[in-house]
């Protein structure tokens, strides 16, 4: 067995095991065990990864996570939890998970996020500058629990979510995003109602491709990737014993343009054509400004790569919840 590949293991283990804080001044990080155990037993046997990161013995969180999302404020509070921007953070854990207090007590975000937390699928960050604990998903593995309850949140039909994943498999292969964003102009984005577009900004756009986007089986996905000490909003890079296979490794950036800075109703900006969209001064700007961050952060995954690395880089441009304009960016 290569050194390489024993490095190779320890970095996957790492990226989709490892990140539990049990106490808030992050002494030091820990692995989930059941999992560590479940990816050594494959290495040791078939000295190769597991094609599936996921111990089936974690499908019971997907039932957590389906109890939360219940609660009234429960979907916010996962969508929180996966853009980490605001950070969840409450000024103390609850201790009081009795079953009448499961039942019959206040579901406020305290409770909320102490359960998440004693139930293994949120970890302690430390401190906010206000005094308040801080809360993160721990690492990849959990973090596609909670992409895989937004996808049947916003996409319930089983054919919607089976077609969104076909064309996802598409776009890994040929890097042309056309299909995607019609997808979500079309059928992903009616799901937000206007609490959802009062409050919808970049992170909104990004969870959306996220959730369609996202394969552990091929992908290291990481959400906000730092990159020279700033932040990708998506990075999707090939897992070692994938880059066998003619699929690309992506960085996306992703920009949100409210309709009223463009003066359109959503009606207007429907009826536009691709071109007339792609005219908007503002709409120039946010593809520049993309531009200039993904040429940034190509540099960086290069040094940290190598030759190796198949990147692709894409602007997103998302007009309200109407449209969507994108572009290939050329690292020349």
């Amino acid at each position: 067995l290569s050194s390489a590949k024993e490095q190779q293991a320890l970095i996957l283990m790492k990226t989709y095991y490892d990140g539990y804080f049990f106490d808030y001044r992050k002494v030091e990080e820990i692995y989930n065990p059941t999992l560590a155990l479940y990816f050594l037993k494959s290495f040791q046997q078939e000295c190769q990864f597991p094609r599936q990161m996921l111990d089936h013995n974690l499908a019971m969180d997907r039932g957590k996570l389906s109890y939360i999302a219940k609660l009234l404020n429960g979907k916010s509070l996962i969508s929180q939890a996966l853009d980490e921007n605001p950070p969840l953070s409450i000024l103390d854990l609850s201790d009081r998970f009795g079953v009448k207090d499961i039942l019959y007590g206040s579901k406020d975000t305290t409770f909320i996020v102490s359960l998440l937390y004693y139930l293994g699928i949120l970890t302690l960050n430390g401190e906010t500058e206000y005094g308040e604990l801080s809360f993160k998903i721990p690492n990849l593995v959990i973090r596609k629990l909670y992409v895989e309850q937004l996808f049947e949140m916003y996409l319930p039909d089983d054919s919607e979510r089976f077609r969104a994943r076909q064309m996802a498999r598409k776009f890994f292969h040929t890097a042309d995003l056309q299909e995607i964003c019609d997808f979500m102009e079309q059928k992903y984005f009616k799901v937000f109602d206007n609490i959802d577009y009062k409050q919808a900004n970049e992170l909104t756009i990004k969870t959306a491709f996220l959730t369609v986007l996202f394969d552990d089986v091929s992908y290291i996905m990481d959400s906000e990737t730092a990159i020279k000490r700033r932040y990708a909003d998506l990075t999707l890079i090939l897992r070692p014993e994938r880059r066998q296979f003619p699929i690309y490794d992506f960085i996306l950036e992703f920009k949100f343009i409210k309709l009223t800075e463009l003066n359109l109703s959503g009606e207007k900006a429907r009826k536009l054509t691709k071109d007339e969209l792609n005219d908007f001064a503002l709409v120039k700007k946010k593809l520049a400004d993309a531009k200039k961050q993904l040429l940034d952060y190509h540099t960086g995954l290069q040094k940290k790569y190598g030759e190796e690395l198949k990147l692709k880089l894409i602007s997103v441009v998302a007009v309200g919840f109407e449209r969507v304009v994108w572009e290939v960016v050329e690292a020349g």
